[in-house]
């Protein structure tokens, strides 16, 4: 029997199968059948340029690219979805979105104020960076402003910050274009293993998205304010932060799992490639190791967790997801693959925080309708990680599943829970239930590992600092409900882009930045998955339900 050849979206639970090669269709026709939504504000008529696709297999079954298509600055391997049209259906084709849809993106954050004292500053009409270059970076033209970047394996927030008052200028955001060559950090490595201009390209692609936010903040060319940006500070996990330096990731992936360097990085903006003054000073915060960053640093710093008396606890949940316990006599720090089905990855009704996702529910007793809200009050596609989370948890309280994550009842026998049935069906499977499982037992497990490895309990805790877009956004009585975190009540605090508000700190004040070289040789990194009796006490955790 002749193999039927499909068009596959890897980075899609509904699109792994892929759908049927249908010659003529353009790639967006198969994605739209196959339920992916891909980004577009034209129409599909080839003016947005926002549908971009890079074909890792098969880019020989496609027609010649369009005119419209040599309009935008493509790479070999990348096309329009909505132009590129198949032409033969003798072998799969393989493809990943650029960039899928407008994410919402946390940008705010609490945090205490630090003494303004940035390592740039202005004598006469010079500016220079103490400690770092004795000469000068340039004249001073008005306004000395700095840059903090949180580099996440999923979203790019950038803040600009003037040096001289410490006010926040603007703060930009979009989704990490990374992407394209795959949604974890483990196969961005692979792809820097297995292509010989791999490393180059991932570091283009992500120093190109900052420079286009920074474009987008001063106007494109004209009054070039970006010029005035003397120092900029990097945080993000460690593979993050070694592609945008373009620095070798190929020990992260393979064992001890460990970077080459953890210490700091100064490079000129001219050597990164970022757009802002060229004799600028690019600072990558240190690394703690395996896969604890500059960001776990960072949030600790936001939270002051290495000021403490009594031992607290930072927890960021995301695609590299990240907890740290400890004061200021002892601190370790943790990290785990959490974030796949919590961003709607591995679930086949999930999508990212885009306009459509359903973002909370509410089961009714009974039979009665599923109650939703939706990002942008726009018509439902997909449920996004903290709907997915109020949906576990509404789902486990009404008897739909079990403790062990299993559909009852009539349930069970249609293997699904349907949301919707209007406007496309939406439904959650048990596949996509044991998915979310693995996720909430990696992420509770690596909590519990390090409290017991500190020798504390949740009583002895002061504090649970939430941080990242996942915490900010979830319902946190879900979240406790069905275990992702502790049933911690009042100590659970919410403090928004922890990682970014490091960055910030440690562009605006220099004793920051020190704090954050000594927490980074001194920080305990933690390995939960090497521990005693690790995989009895995870597949413990795939229970559904609180724990203290």
């Amino acid at each position: 029997m002749a193999h039927i050849h499909r068009v596959i979206f890897p980075q899609y639970a509904r699109g792994r199968d892929g759908i049927e090669i249908e010659d003529g269709a353009t790639l967006r026709d198969h994605a739209q059948k196959l339920g992916v939504l891909i980004p577009s504000a034209c129409g599909g008529r080839g003016q947005c340029g926002k549908c971009v696709v890079r074909v890792d297999r098969g880019l020989a079954s496609l027609a010649e690219k369009t005119q419209a298509e040599r309009t935008f600055s493509l790479g070999e391997e990348e096309r329009l979805a909505c132009q590129a049209r198949v032409c033969s259906g003798e072998r799969d084709i393989h493809l990943y979105l650029k960039a899928a849809g407008e994410y919402t993106i946390l940008t705010e954050s609490v945090e205490a104020p630090v003494p303004l004292d940035p390592f740039a500053y202005r004598e006469g009409n010079q500016v220079f960076l103490r400690g770092v270059r004795s000469d000068s970076l340039g004249s001073y033209e008005g306004e000395l402003l700095g840059l903090a970047l949180d580099i996440g394996t999923t979203t790019l927030v950038a803040q600009v910050l003037d040096l001289e008052t410490g006010t926040v200028v603007t703060t930009l955001a979009c989704r990490n274009p990374q992407a394209v060559f795959g949604d974890d950090v483990i196969s961005r490595i692979a792809y820097t293993d297995q292509h010989e201009d791999g490393l180059a390209r991932l570091q283009k692609t992500v120093v190109e998205a900052v420079n286009a936010l920074l474009r987008d903040f001063d106007g494109g060319e004209a009054g070039r304010r970006r010029n005035h940006i003397y120092e900029a500070v990097v945080v993000g996990n460690p593979t993050m932060r070694e592609l945008f330096f373009g620095r070798n990731v190929h020990s992260l992936g393979t064992s001890p799992y460990e970077p080459d360097d953890k210490s700091p990085i100064n490079q000129k903006a001219v050597m990164v490639g970022l757009d802002i003054n060229p004799a600028a000073n690019v600072y990558g915060a240190p690394l703690v190791g395996g896969q604890v960053g500059a960001d776990c640093v960072a949030v600790i710093l936001a939270c002051d967790l290495h000021k403490a008396r009594r031992p607290s606890m930072a927890v960021d949940i995301g695609t590299n997801g990240e907890v740290a316990v400890g004061n200021a006599n002892r601190i370790l720090a943790a990290s785990n693959a959490a974030g796949g089905a919590f961003e709607g990855g591995t679930v086949s009704c999930g999508t990212g925080a885009v306009q459509g996702a359903i973002a909370s529910i509410a089961i009714s007793a009974g039979d009665g309708p599923v109650r939703y809200e939706t990002i942008g009050n726009m018509p439902p596609i997909g449920v996004c990680g903290s709907g997915l989370i109020d949906l576990l948890a509404e789902a486990l309280r009404e008897g739909i599943i079990d403790e062990r994550g299993r559909l009852s009842g009539k349930y069970r026998q249609a293997g699904e829970f349907a949301l919707t049935h209007n406007n496309g069906r939406i439904s959650i499977s048990q596949k996509d239930i044991n998915e979310l499982r693995l996720a909430r037992a990696g992420s509770a497990l690596n909590q519990q590992s390090l409290m017991r490895e500190y020798g504390v309990d949740l009583d002895g805790l002061g504090r649970i600092c939430l941080a990242g877009g996942f915490a900010n956004y979830v319902n946190l009585d879900s979240a406790v409900a069905i275990g992702v975190l502790p049933d911690g009540g009042d100590k659970l605090v919410k403090i928004g882009n922890g990682a970014l508000t490091g960055a910030r700190q440690m562009l605006l004040c220099r004793e920051r930045r020190a704090d954050a070289e000594r927490l980074a040789r001194t920080i305990e990194h933690g390995k939960p998955s090497e521990g005693e009796n690790f995989l009895d006490r995870y597949v413990a955790e795939l229970q559904l339900g609180s724990w203290r």
